[in-house]
């Protein structure tokens, strides 16, 4: 199965010039021409935290399935997190994966086609927090059966360190800088795959749309899902 796979920290749809603009973001969505998007930051932080991208837009302005994992009928997912799925993919195996850290963090985890899972998260600021979520994410790829990738915004700014709780597992990439939009310097947003899934390809998206609809840009990957040895 080939896919290609995007995340974005969206920003809550605020983008450089403070504006709010969800068909803005939208938009870049739908440059990115990918099965699959794990968003960070996707719904509004007060109150009961509804989606930054309201529901209808989505349906009407892109070709893309929000991943039912919010309970509350108004956040696009948890803890922020979310993954849009391009129509026609099934899902399934749809789950919510708390994080250890001083700040409340997440991982969301989907199916796709019966042939990958696909974790979305976004990490803390602090290294020593981060380990512990990356070691809660190794803990919940233990029960996974299928190849895997994590993409999202690990908060990383070490070109090299501080991704040793999944290195056991994963190859970790960093497709570009993606962070900050208006100058990239720091390669925070990463792609780790499992065994079973090859990387053909990434990049990071440094469109004029992109460069102001957030303060991340957009990272892409092309992956080739192939069957893995369960002897």
């Amino acid at each position: 199965m080939d896919l290609k796979i995007a995340t974005y920290n969206m920003r809550k749809a605020v983008g450089l010039d403070r504006r709010r603009d969800p068909h803005r973001v939208l938009n870049v969505l739908n440059e990115l021409e990918a099965d699959v998007i794990v968003l960070q930051e996707a719904d509004r932080r007060l109150g009961p935290r509804p989606s930054a991208l309201p529901f209808h837009l989505i349906d009407s302005e892109t070709d893309f399935t929000p991943v039912p994992f919010a309970t509350n009928g108004l956040s696009l997912g948890s803890h922020g997190n979310a993954v849009l799925v391009r129509r026609g993919l099934t899902i399934h195996d749809v789950k919510t994966v708390e994080l250890p850290g001083l700040e409340p963090r997440g991982a969301v985890s989907v199916g796709i086609g019966g042939k990958l899972q696909v974790i979305g998260t976004h990490l803390g600021l602090l290294r020593p927090y981060r380990h512990q979520q990356m070691r809660a994410l190794a803990h919940h790829f233990d029960h996974i059966e299928l190849p895997t990738v994590i993409l999202g915004d690990f908060n990383e700014w070490s070109p090299r360190r501080g991704f040793e709780p999944l290195e056991t597992h994963f190859d970790i990439h960093a497709p570009g800088r993606s962070f900050h939009a208006s100058r990239p310097m720091a390669a925070l947003d990463r792609i780790a795959t499992s065994h079973g899934v090859e990387l053909r390809d990434a990049g990071v998206d440094q469109s004029k749309l992109a460069r102001v609809a957030s303060d991340h840009l957009p990272v892409w990957a092309k992956l080739r899902v192939t069957p893995t040895d369960t002897d």
